[in-house]
């Protein structure tokens, strides 16, 4: 059985994609440990307390310097024994001390084809007006695991969802979360739970 624990930020719309997976079927050999947000007003807690999933906040804003923030957040994490790491919407930049501790073990679930738009300051809708503004007619979402660098990790699952005219911001967001990000990001969790994953010079292999 594969533990997991999922890290959030916001409204938690990739965590009930996980959760409905797993009560779903499609998502196998799995079981939800924890959901952690550092922000506690995340609707993500009430989704996870609606389940019975237990939950918990910890906000960089508890603590006086963000590597006491980091240094708590990892213990805490490392109490639930878990074997994935899953970022659902976790804006929180990853620090060294953490991908050490989970290398090849923390995936992320990012709403472009990487390598486009993504990097320093392409998050939430920002990606999107990226592409909108670029004029591409192909965008997408992507599962990569988690490395030093800002979504540089070795890449996982891609899908592509089509640009269409007159499309804003809000709503190629929308688009690419139910065409691409809900379905890539279980698909990729059911192929860690069952062995299908492995990383290797750099690479994902899938089978």
């Amino acid at each position: 059985m594969l533990k997991i624990a999922v890290l959030v930020s916001g409204g938690g719309t990739n965590l009930q994609a996980i959760i409905d997976a797993v009560e779903g079927g499609t998502i196998t050999n799995t079981q939800i440990e924890v959901v952690i947000s550092n922000n506690k007003n995340a609707y993500a807690l009430e989704r996870a307390a609606a389940k019975g999933i237990e939950h918990i906040c910890i906000s960089p804003k508890d603590f006086e310097s963000r590597a006491a923030f980091h240094a708590a957040f990892l213990e805490k994490l490392n109490t639930y024994q878990v074997d994935l790491v899953v970022l659902a919407g976790f804006l929180v930049v990853i620090w060294p001390e953490m991908i050490a501790a989970y290398k090849n073990r923390i995936i992320n679930i990012h709403p472009s084809l990487i390598p486009s738009f993504c990097g320093t300051g392409y998050y939430g809708l920002k990606v999107h007006e990226g592409v909108l503004k670029r004029g591409v007619k192909i965008t997408g979402a992507t599962v990569h695991f988690v490395d030093e660098g800002t979504d540089t990790g070795p890449i996982l699952l891609q899908k592509a969802v089509a640009v269409e005219e007159g499309d804003t911001p809000e709503i190629l967001q929308r688009r690419v979360m139910e065409q691409a990000e809900w379905q890539i990001l279980p698909e990729a969790i059911d192929r860690i739970a069952n062995g299908r994953v492995r990383v290797a010079d750099g690479k994902v292999c899938i089978r």
